[in-house]
């Protein structure tokens, strides 16, 4: 199935911003993977394991995270707990789904400012990673950016719920 707007330069720009935290965290994962299997083996055979990767595990772990965030948000993939589902009807269930996206999106800025801070802080002294020596406001600017674009996605997918309805799935498989 196409999008009407697939067609554009704006929808085939869509696309690929919507793709592309995906292939990071996609990337990251593999990275984690055969970082993870190279320490194994390096440990087991020679018993010299890479030193860096607690660290690197730590990075590849928080880019999975915050790259997946907004999409999962805007496809409203979260982990819910549907216990009181059966109570409400159709319309107060969309007034209930509305303004939690907005509530969840909002109450999310707030950490999202706090990262931000940190980042800034990061950055005033220099703060490195101990093995790489990597400047830590790179991955905490990446946290701080994905979830205000988080905080953002969840707020407007609130006021679309209580404004026009519930979105219908579109899968990658839909999109392409």
């Amino acid at each position: 199935m196409k999008l009407p707007l697939q067609d554009t330069i704006w929808g085939r720009i869509g696309i690929w911003l919507v793709r592309l935290p995906s292939w990071l965290a996609a990337f990251a994962l593999f990275s984690l993977m055969v970082m993870t299997f190279s320490d194994v083996i390096l440990r087991s055979v020679i018993n010299d394991p890479i030193e860096s990767a607690t660290e690197l595990t730590r990075i590849f772990m928080a880019v999975i995270v915050f790259a997946s965030l907004p999409l999962v948000s805007v496809r409203g993939e979260q982990i819910v707990v549907d216990l009181f589902d059966g109570f409400f009807s159709k319309g107060a269930a969309r007034l209930r789904d509305g303004l939690v996206n907005l509530l969840s999106g909002g109450l999310l800025f707030w950490p999202a400012f706090k990262v931000y801070g940190l980042a800034m802080r990061a950055l005033k002294y220099g703060d490195v990673t101990e093995y790489l020596r990597i400047p830590q406001v790179y991955i905490t600017m990446f946290i701080a950016f994905f979830t205000f674009l988080t905080a953002g996605v969840m707020v407007a997918r609130g006021l679309y719920i209580l404004f026009v309805g519930q979105p219908t799935a579109h899968t990658d498989h839909q999109v392409t």
